[in-house]
């Protein structure tokens, strides 16, 4: 099962760029669909959500425009809602959410007897994979699961590709196909995580007059000043007091060619935070280094001829802006089903010390306080070379995952009666 859904590509639009065959998602969630009715797992749901349901301001920019420019941008990035058992009220409800969409960049597709490799090994079709071995372990263990307790399971698209759930999760969740316990299958060492970051974007446009290179210094040099302006903003947001709160220089582009100088260019930052006062002052951070960055670059490029004119333009060409930003925040406690999972289910909790990562698990947020929602899954992001070259899962990773949702359904069919 999970090599048939590893050969099946399923980056999305905004993985792969623009012209890029449309991914094979309905395809796997067909495949996922099979493999859960053989469990006793019927269809509530699929598809995906409309365009006018995703106008908020809470959406990002890049999905906005994708939603404009890119052919049936929503109807090739269906979502699926499964359910074991009788409908039943949300107290007596597990739900699980995982994701089938994967970043862009092939892997070669293989199992050696211990290792799985491809591209969503650990991130996450290997963790949806071992989610229905899971469910299946404990309908053999406990005859409550899926009579008495119902499993809810979300297979999603549109995690990736900075798209944040928003017409994923965020609808389903709308929706109300949500439990008591809701778990987020992403790489966290089998710990339970209940919280999760959002993320802002930011973006440093410069629009400038290009020139040709035997004459570099008739136009605006965007090169220069976005590589002057990268440096400066990662030294200066590196200083932030507080290491919770970091900060991504990230993507820098203005052209291909070295014959030209290039007059307009972007650079991206991403920054994380974990509740909205820290939101709020990272943008006020950024927004005041670049302030600086743009003074500092005016007096230090002045007096050189080929820079000349772009340091006494700087500021005017120069404009942020903020592609994505004002996703809320998880950070939820529930003494009860924290007993559950440590002490019952035996499955520890992330320390406090330890950072949380961006996740579809913000949207639960606003769910009543009767409601909990963990991040659990196998594997490291890092160590699993997660969007990064050789991605893998160990078998016993994953038998590890499966085990762990058993126990879990287990002991909260047991304490549900």
């Amino acid at each position: 099962m999970l090599l048939e859904l590893l050969r099946l590509p399923t980056a999305g639009p905004l993985e792969t760029g623009p012209g890029a065959p449309p991914p094979l998602l309905p395809e796997a969630l067909d495949a996922y669909a099979r493999a859960a009715a053989g469990l006793g797992l019927v269809e509530l749901y699929r598809g995906a959500p409309r365009k006018d349901e995703l106008a908020g301001e809470d959406v990002p920019l890049t999905v906005r425009q994708a939603m404009d420019e890119v052919p049936g941008f929503l109807e090739c990035q269906p979502s699926l809602v499964l359910r074991l058992g009788p409908e039943l009220p949300r107290a007596a409800t597990v739900m699980f959410n995982v994701h089938l969409d994967t970043v862009a960049g092939p892997e070669p597709v293989g199992f050696d007897g211990r290792r799985f490799t491809g591209r969503g090994a650990i991130d996450a079709k290997g963790p949806a994979v071992a989610l229905l071995a899971g469910i299946r372990a404990a309908v053999a263990a406990e005859p409550r699961v899926g009579r008495e307790v119902g499993v809810l399971v979300q297979a999603v698209s549109g995690e990736e590709g900075g798209a944040m759930g928003v017409f994923g999760t965020r609808p389903l969740v709308g929706a109300g196909y949500v439990g008591a316990l809701n778990v987020f299958c992403e790489p966290t060492g089998l710990r339970y995580l209940p919280r999760a970051t959002a993320a802002a974007t930011a973006r440093l446009r410069v629009r400038g007059e290009d020139a040709i290179d035997d004459c570099p210094g008739a136009g605006h040099n965007a090169t220069v000043l976005l590589g002057f302006l990268a440096q400066y903003l990662a030294r200066e947001l590196g200083r932030r007091p507080d290491p919770r709160d970091p900060v991504c220089v990230a993507g820098l582009g203005t052209g291909p060619l070295h014959n030209r100088v290039y007059g307009s260019g972007e650079l991206l930052l991403n920054l994380p935070y974990r509740d909205a006062g820290s939101g709020r002052r990272a943008a006020a951070a950024v927004e005041a280094a670049v302030r600086s960055g743009l003074d500092t670059f005016r007096r230090e490029f002045a007096e050189l001829p080929e820079f000349a004119r772009t340091a006494a333009d700087c500021a005017r060409i120069t404009r942020l802006d903020w592609p994505k930003r004002g996703l809320p925040v998880l950070d939820n406690r529930h003494p009860e089903f924290e007993d559950l999972l440590s002490r019952r289910a035996g499955i520890p909790r992330v320390p406090a010390t330890e950072p949380a990562f961006t996740c579809d698990a913000i949207w639960t947020a606003d769910l009543p306080d009767d409601a909990f929602t963990v991040v659990l899954g196998p594997g490291d992001l890092g160590a699993n070379r997660a969007h990064a070259a050789g991605e893998f899962a160990e078998a016993d990773q994953l038998d590890a995952f499966a085990s762990a949702v058993a126990r879990l359904l287990v002991a909260f069919a047991r304490r549900h009666r």
